[in-house]
């Protein structure tokens, strides 16, 4: 079955499973398989007549596939769980778990360049089969889209003087590994370096995996794919995330919800949360695993 904890440590593993109030002979989704935590909880939690499909596109994260007929592999996006879930001959699933987390392995391996503590090639792709990386982000976007996007996805405090400094500096230094980037933005960098950094580096992987896009798809697709009664268990890890996924639940989209004479939404959604709420991880947890510190999980069913 391979050893789970080489490849990441499982966030709220119970608590999102058990959201999805597993029936013995129902179909399921892991829509991120990663480390294979979930999944392995799920099929423990399922009988001989139950399915799991469970999805990837990182080709190393299945290197940690238990060896179950149970388990149907999909080496795929999320956001096209509609698709494929028509494909594997199950159009409508008892629930569906997604874990936006990037991996523990992800981070700690060094050419795959999500970390800001090695030196790595500025790579940031999940899957290889797509061909920009975050090198191609930094040295082709022009000022504006730079600017915008290190505001926006990554909650810099000077996106403005980053991106002017970046496309200044560009033409001067090759920028294509973590080292480079580090020592051109150092006169720039604001507060502490190491959260400076992350954020820069949440907001590039952000945009060479188009995730807040990949993501509002495959809620909707999500939706539209559960049974009446079946669960939606979504762990996110950062407020631009929670936000999408809050919103979708209350109303079905992202656009501003119009409103009915009497000031109510006509937006439907055909989602009902299951906790106002989000759970977050217990102090034990997090002392275990502080990755684990900023992770939320809301569960929603189908109406």
């Amino acid at each position: 079955m391979g050893n789970p904890t080489f490849y990441h440590t499982t966030v709220l593993l119970q608590e999102t499973v058990a959201g999805l109030d597993i029936k013995k002979d129902g179909v399921y989704v892991d829509a991120t398989f990663g480390g294979g935590g979930h999944s392995r909880l799920i099929l423990e939690q399922l009988g001989r007549e139950g399915k799991l499909l469970s999805f990837d596109h990182d080709a190393d994260a299945w290197r940690n596939k238990p060896d179950d007929e149970r388990l149907v592999p999909v080496t795929e996006n999320f956001r096209y769980i509609k698709r494929f879930l028509r494909l594997h001959g199950h159009p409508e699933v008892d629930g569906i778990l997604a874990d936006l987390g990037v991996s523990s392995f992800q981070f700690d391996t060094a050419e795959r360049g999500f970390s800001i503590r090695f030196d790595g090639p500025l790579d940031m792709r999940m899957d290889k089969r797509i061909e920009m990386t975050a090198a191609d982000v930094l040295q082709t976007y022009g000022e504006q889209q730079l600017h915008k996007l290190f505001e926006q996805y990554g909650e810099v405090r000077n996106a403005r003087q980053l991106a002017k400094h970046i496309v200044t500096e560009r033409n001067k230094v090759k920028l294509t590994t973590i080292e480079s980037l580090k020592s051109m933005i150092a006169p720039v960098v604001k507060g502490l370096p190491q959260r400076y950094l992350a954020q820069l580096f949440q907001a590039l992987r952000i945009e060479v995996n188009d995730e807040f896009g990949a993501l509002k798809e495959f809620l909707q697709q999500a939706a539209m794919s559960l049974k009446p009664g079946g669960r939606l268990s979504v762990i996110t890890f950062h407020s631009l995330e929670d936000r999408i996924v809050k919103q979708f639940i209350k109303q079905g989209g992202w656009e501003e919800a119009e409103k009915d004479i009497f000031g109510v939404s006509t937006n439907k959604s055909t989602l009902r949360a299951v906790n106002n709420k989000p759970m977050e991880p217990t102090e034990e947890e997090i002392k275990n695993n502080p990755r684990a510190r900023s992770a939320r999980l809301r569960i929603a069913e189908k109406i």
